[in-house]
């Protein structure tokens, strides 16, 4: 199993749960193929909102990918690559509480890579972050 960091605004987040679907990259497939069945998605949401000039920074979900299919969805002039994903009970975790105990956040420019929507994340990470937002207030463990 492995586990992913999608860098998605939190609006998006929060329709992605109530959906019960994984979508990264603006509706794109390929950050989707990278997934498999069993494997965790954390979201970072650096905004509340696309275009937010005020920075959020919280990861706010986590959800385990359902099943090894994608499919695309059909909103009209929008049609998104999906995936099924099980979303676990959690609450947002500032950046700012648990930067210093990452390893993604460890070398300096470190944000660079998250233009890429999809990041890999270790163990250790997906482990802290999940006792973090399973503790049920902003930056508190479990």
């Amino acid at each position: 199993m492995s586990a992913w960091l999608g860098v998605v605004s939190f609006e998006h987040v929060r329709r992605a749960v109530s959906l019960g679907i994984a979508q990264i990259g603006h509706g794109k497939r390929a950050g989707l193929l990278r997934m498999h069945a069993g494997d965790t998605l954390i979201y970072y949401s650096s905004v509340e909102r696309i275009g937010d000039r005020t920075p959020l920074q919280q990861f706010t979900a986590i959800a385990e990918i359902a099943d090894d299919e994608i499919w695309q969805a059909d909103e009209g002039d929008f049609k998104p690559f999906r995936r099924r994903a099980r979303y676990l009970d959690t609450a947002p975790v500032e950046l700012a509480s648990v930067r210093n105990q990452l390893h993604l956040t460890a070398e300096a420019n470190w944000g660079y890579q998250l233009r890429r929507n999809i990041v890999p994340l270790d163990e250790h990470d997906a482990n802290l972050l999940r006792s973090m937002m399973e503790g049920g207030a902003v930056g508190q463990p479990a």
